[in-house]
């Protein structure tokens, strides 16, 4: 079920599954919107009441002039007080990473546990805070489908490009119509984030990161850095995937994530 809530004085649109005993909250990416998670959604919903959102600046919810991790955890927390769960489990896909990391070390009272799809608790580098200033520049010049060209099929390991073709052309299409002002807002607040590493470990619940074989954008040597850095998280390789797991092997995800939940 989709519908809109007035969270922090903007607009979030919201799914719900609305049964099940365990709640698991589900934070997408960059670039995407609460649609990435519908085939894995129909999968979770065996085992646990979904809930997944746009994150401020994506898709049909509002934006704030910076959508920085802080404001975007307090529109998680507001959604969970409106819908009236106390505690859920969560998961965020790359830039729903950074959020649900966020949230977790601000809220941890009301978590039962971190997964970390394809994503790490560093905060940008010198170089990468310099790239995310040029796809605002890009932004401001009305060239977002360049990014999204560049971006969405580069997401996919190229085992999978083929088979999940009508999806990736799904996600593009969605991708393009972003309110661009969203989009850079959301950009400035990745860019703006703290660092987690030192965090993670010291929160009262467990974390399982998934990694991906053929990630382009999280090559093996950052992987190994964030199980240095995070040494009591779970973790899980995804040989056949890329950049989104629980697309390119969903069945091996949720199996994990019902694990997980069962610890």
């Amino acid at each position: 079920m989709e519908f809109f809530i007035t969270c922090n004085g903007i607009p979030v649109h919201v799914s719900d599954s609305k049964t099940g005993q365990k709640v698991i909250i589900l934070l997408h990416g960059y670039l995407e919107t609460l649609y990435i998670w519908e085939e894995f959604s129909s999968l979770l919903s065996k085992e646990f009441r979904v809930v997944s959102l746009d994150l401020p600046g994506h898709g049909l919810s509002g934006t704030f002039q910076v959508n920085t991790m802080d404001a975007c955890a307090g529109i998680v927390v507001g959604v969970m007080d409106h819908l009236g769960i106390e505690k859920a489990y969560v998961m965020g896909h790359s830039m729903g990473g950074y959020v649900a990391s966020k949230t977790v070390t601000t809220y941890p009272g009301r978590f039962l546990g971190l997964a970390m799809m394809n994503s790490v608790p560093f905060a940008d580098t010198p170089e990468k805070k310099e790239n995310r200033d040029r796809e605002i520049s890009l932004i401001k010049q009305n060239k977002l489908h360049q990014i999204v060209r560049l971006s969405i099929t580069n997401m996919f390991s190229p085992l999978n490009k083929s088979r999940l073709e009508e999806k990736i052309m799904e996600i593009s299409e969605i991708a393009e119509v972003h309110d661009p002002e969203g989009i850079a807002a959301s950009i400035e607040g990745m860019k703006q984030r703290e660092d987690f590493s030192s965090l993670l470990p010291a929160l009262p619940l467990p974390i399982l990161f998934f990694f991906g074989s053929h990630d382009c954008f999280i090559p093996a040597e950052v992987a190994d850095r964030v199980k240095e850095v995070v040494p009591n998280a779970l973790y899980v390789q995804l040989e056949n995937s890329g950049h989104n797991g629980f697309l390119e092997e969903p069945h091996k995800c949720f199996d994990t994530l019902v694990n997980f939940s069962n610890l």
